[in-house]
């Protein structure tokens, strides 16, 4: 294993956008300030893209009036309403998509508040879809990543101290979770920055997705 490319932590996620300007516009007004998000203009270069993008940014807050609160902050700046903001087995959520094409899911595993909801986001989660997740889990084991949870079609990788925790999933089961057709082609439209990763020595995943160091 090249130990410039052992993954330590996951630090930011660069969203590929027709227009930055708009964009920093909308995520400031839909979620506040998020420190691990990055702007990136869209060039010819990415390609076309369509469909579902193999990817899901998820927020977890701590209740679900907060829940409630970023979704509708959410679409109020433009964003689409995917899955109304409902309770489950495991909490409360609801999914908006971003007028730039990504798709996030806003959670809690409350089922109950405690106090007013707030714009406080607990942590960042980025899952992707992959064709082959045991192929997928071993690839970022073999970068360094620990796994801690793996059952069925869904693996965790347990990185404590990381900005953005990271997860794999199935693409049909993230799609059907995210409430959108699997279908999809092109560019990810997404370039994640890992630390660990030094000067030029990224690299692309099994499933086509880019990474590229941090310090970028």
């Amino acid at each position: 294993m090249n130990t410039t490319t052992a993954l330590t932590t996951i630090d930011t996620v660069a969203l590929d956008v027709p227009d930055v300007t708009s964009a920093e516009q909308f995520y400031t007004a839909a979620f506040g300030v998020l420190p691990q998000l990055r702007l990136r203009q869209m060039t010819d270069a990415a390609g076309p893209s369509s469909g579902f993008r193999g990817y899901t940014l998820s927020l977890i807050v701590s209740q679900p009036s907060t829940v409630g609160s970023l979704v509708d902050s959410a679409v109020a700046a433009g964003a689409t309403l995917v899955k109304l903001v409902q309770k489950s087995l495991w909490g409360h959520g609801g999914v908006v998509q971003a007028p730039d094409g990504a798709i996030w899911q806003v959670a809690t595993s409350s089922k109950k508040d405690t106090g007013p909801a707030t714009r406080q986001i607990d942590e960042v989660v980025l899952l992707l879809a992959a064709d082959d997740v045991k192929a997928s889990k071993r690839f970022y084991v073999d970068r360094g990543l620990a796994v801690g949870k793996s059952f069925g079609a869904y693996t965790e990788f347990d990185i404590p101290s990381s900005p953005v925790k990271l997860g794999l999933y199935s693409r049909k089961a993230l799609a059907k979770a995210a409430g959108v057709p699997p279908e999809g082609s092109g560019s990810h439209r997404i370039a994640i920055g890992g630390g660990g990763i030094t000067g030029d020595a990224g690299f692309t995943d099994p499933d086509g997705f880019e990474w590229v160091s941090s310090a970028a």
